[in-house]
């Protein structure tokens, strides 16, 4: 790291909700105030169109600014905005939280005292101040039969479900977990070129589930440290997508192929299939312009 160079970088991906940009911004800038970190503040607006990018020009000029042509999607926009960094220490924010005051610094702290770990994840909270089950386990093979289907309405409380979801974590003890959502991360930049760049084919979904297995299967480890509290609106932007179930599915179905194999690929097909049939069976008579959207999805699906 060359003299000058702030020890933290923050690399926030954006499209649209500019007020929850903006929100999320401040937070950072309140955060760094608190413990007096200098830090490099790298925004990547992904085409947004309600003024996001004009958003950040206007109100954070120190922040570095990169633009999109067009929608590439989270994956994509963060490891541009990962590839722009200069500092030692990443921190990978969406666009949709808020970090509290002591946050960063508690964050920063952890991985100072414990060098072995890859990086160190917060607690995420909603906005009444409730805590979010947001560490999950990996998927495996069964993991779509019993999640998304029918057999999630019948049997809710099922082992795998249990197991997948980290049921039994109660989300405010410290603990080393596999699977935390990429809505706040912080890593060391040696772990995040090790393990490389999102997998830019998972666009929107399921990029930082195979991030986090390849960092398992490295022997990389991450830290849930509940002390550190985020506030996370929870994807204020990616629910705004016309094709957000279309991409979802697609995304878990590259995941379960690359991780698990071919057969997997096409258990997931049939599980989703069967996802499909019960939906029409029960609703696509009575709405059938929905039906039509997504019998379209649907296909578009067996095709990926």
């Amino acid at each position: 790291m060359s003299a000058g160079t702030p020890r933290l970088s923050v690399v926030v991906p954006v499209w649209n909700r500019a007020e929850l940009v903006g929100a999320c911004l401040r937070s950072v800038e309140r955060a760094a105030r608190e413990v007096g970190e200098e830090l490099e503040l790298v925004v990547v607006d992904d085409a947004s169109s309600d003024g996001a990018a004009e958003l950040v020009e206007r109100e954070f000029p120190a922040a570095r600014l990169l633009r999109n042509e067009e929608n590439r999607g989270f994956a994509a926009s963060a490891n541009r905005g990962l590839a722009a960094a200069s500092a030692e220490l990443l921190l990978l924010l969406n666009s949709d939280t808020e970090v509290e005051a002591d946050a960063l610094g508690r964050l920063v702290g952890f991985l100072e005292r414990h060098p072995t770990h890859a990086g160190v994840v917060p607690q995420l909270v909603g906005p009444s101040g409730e805590v979010q089950p947001s560490c999950m386990a990996f998927p495996r093979m069964a993991t779509p039969l019993f999640f998304g289907t029918p057999l999630e309405r019948w049997r809710p409380r099922s082992r795998e479900l249990r197991r997948y979801f980290q049921r039994d974590f109660d989300h405010v003890s410290e603990r080393d977990v596999e699977q935390p959502p990429a809505a706040c991360w912080l890593l060391r930049r040696a772990s995040w070129e090790a393990v490389g760049p999102f997998d830019e084919s998972l666009e929107l979904f399921f990029n930082d589930v195979d991030w986090c297995r390849r960092l398992a299967e490295q022997g990389g480890r991450l830290r849930f440290l509940p002390e550190a509290r985020v506030l996370h609106h929870g994807g204020a932007s990616t629910a705004g997508r016309a094709d957000f179930l279309l991409r979802w599915q697609t995304d878990r179905l590259r995941y379960q192929r690359k991780h698990l194999g071919r057969i997997a690929g096409l258990f997931t097909k049939l599980c989703v299939g069967w996802t499909f049939a019960d939906w029409w069976w029960d609703h696509g008579r009575r709405d059938p312009a929905r039906a039509r959207v997504l019998r379209g999805d649907f296909l578009r699906f067996l095709r990926a």
